[in-house]
């Protein structure tokens, strides 16, 4: 069978579910050695490293003076892309925009009579680097990454922002992700790609120098690199397979269902597609429907993999139960395929992002919706969030005393730090104190 139909209450539904809460996992030892091993080498050799790696996985003729995008090459992208396309790039774009201008943050101060001012500095980080995953050689360009990583960290204010992207055989990148780079003002663009790329953005060569923060998706060498220089530099998240769980009752409809499990499944063999229902009537249909449906996509044998390893499909005795469940697995995609989708919204604790309603794939939330499609994955979205404006800035505390707002306060400042023993602590106010009764 495409995938396994079974009852929570059972024991096999029992250790799906036991699995599901506990997924969360890193690369493989190989694959963490085998980037501490590239990080290391890009440290130490710098940009010879970084041409050596992508003659070797990319582009066999690459230079260092190649490295970087011309100006030429950007311009020269704008002809070689279908206007379609543009007003598309450009059309999901602005939705973008749009809902990422609500999440910037202002800075504020806070008055106390006695002359005391707090408050918070809000500013961006100096510099940001995009990472863009090839996607097969540059045939299947991932235009909605350059958009949904560059967007907020624009709209942040960060001054510098880099993309790097791994080049095709013949060393180039794809021209869409040249005018989705274009679009949303990253005029500095390096052809490299895998853990080397990572390696550069945070420790810098003398082609490309570092940033402050590394944004955006990759393969699991591009995850482990992000993992080892987290710290260095600050990461978006540690990001797994992309995932989907559908919750549906006695009304959804199976071809929307299996149609949703797909286009998470055709992502990649390790990609979680889930469905928690309350009807074995719509989880059987749901069965037909993928194996009428895979037969149709040009990544079948990827989503069939996916289906047949990770996915599953979960029965319950109530949409309570379902809901709950959903809390505990807490998944990237959450999709409420039910009567009343919004009664249920409240009952939501962990996802990373809800889709209502049973004519709301995740896909458009992978393109023109607006929220970012940047989520956390592997039950991180019990601790974490999508990928937003904040992810760029950075808050700095402000503190102002006057004379007698010291005097005021001296007492309590005094008797905590002489309870931790800390006797500099103490005099740094005792003798502003001793000052003030001069």
């Amino acid at each position: 069978m495409i995938i396994r139909t079974v009852s929570v209450g059972s024991d096999e539904g029992g250790r799906i579910v036991a699995a599901l809460r506990d997924r969360f996992s890193f690369g493989d030892a190989g694959c963490r050695q085998t980037v501490a091993e590239i990080i290391d080498t890009v440290r130490r050799r710098g940009d010879a490293a970084v041409i050596d790696y992508t003659r070797r996985f990319d582009a066999p003729g690459m230079t260092v003076e190649g490295l970087r995008v011309t100006e030429d090459e950007l311009a020269r992208a704008a002809g070689e892309v279908d206007e379609r396309v543009l007003a598309s790039i450009q059309f999901a774009a602005e939705r973008i925009r749009t809902f990422h201008q609500r999440e910037m943050e202002d800075s504020w101060l806070l008055t106390r009579d006695d002359g005391t001012i707090t408050g918070r500095l809000v500013r961006p980080v100096d510099s940001a680097g995009l990472y863009v995953p090839g996607g097969q050689g540059g045939s299947t360009p991932l235009v909605s990454s350059v958009l949904m990583n560059g967007i907020p960290a624009a709209i942040a204010g960060v001054r510098r922002r880099v993309m790097v992207s791994p080049p095709n055989g013949e060393g180039r990148i794809s021209p869409a992700l040249l005018v989705a780079a274009r679009e949303v003002g990253i005029t500095e663009v390096y052809k490299t790609g895998s853990a080397w790329a990572i390696a550069a953005l945070a420790y810098g060569t003398a082609t490309i120098p570092p940033v402050d923060v590394i944004v955006g998706p990759g393969n699991q060498y591009v995850a482990e690199a992000k993992r080892q220089v987290m710290g260095k530099v600050r990461i978006d998240m540690i990001a797994g397979p992309s995932e989907v769980l559908i919750v549906a009752d006695e009304q959804a409809n199976p071809a929307y269902i299996a149609a949703d499990m797909l286009a998470q499944a055709e992502h990649d063999p390790q990609a979680l597609a889930l469905l928690i229902t309350t009807s074995r009537d719509i989880a059987e249909r749901t069965v037909d429907e993928l194996e009428s449906q895979i037969g149709q996509l040009s990544r079948r044998e990827v989503a069939r993999t996916s289906l047949r390893e990770k996915g599953a499909i979960l029965l319950v005795e109530s949409m309570d139960q379902a809901m709950e469940l959903a809390n505990e697995i807490g998944i990237e995609h959450l999709e409420l395929q039910v009567r009343e989708p919004w009664q249920w919204l409240p009952t939501v604790r962990h996802a990373g992002a809800v889709f209502l309603g049973s004519f709301t794939p995740e896909a458009a939330g992978d393109y023109v919706a607006g929220p970012n499609h940047v989520l956390p994955t592997m039950g991180t979205a019990r601790i974490s969030s999508a990928l937003g404006v904040e992810t760029f800035l950075k808050k700095s505390s402000i503190i102002s005393y006057s004379r007698q707002a010291l005097l005021n306060d001296a007492g309590h400042i005094r008797l905590l730090a002489a309870l931790e023993g800390l006797t500099a602590h103490e005099r740094s106010v005792a003798v502003r104190v001793e000052d003030s009764g001069k």
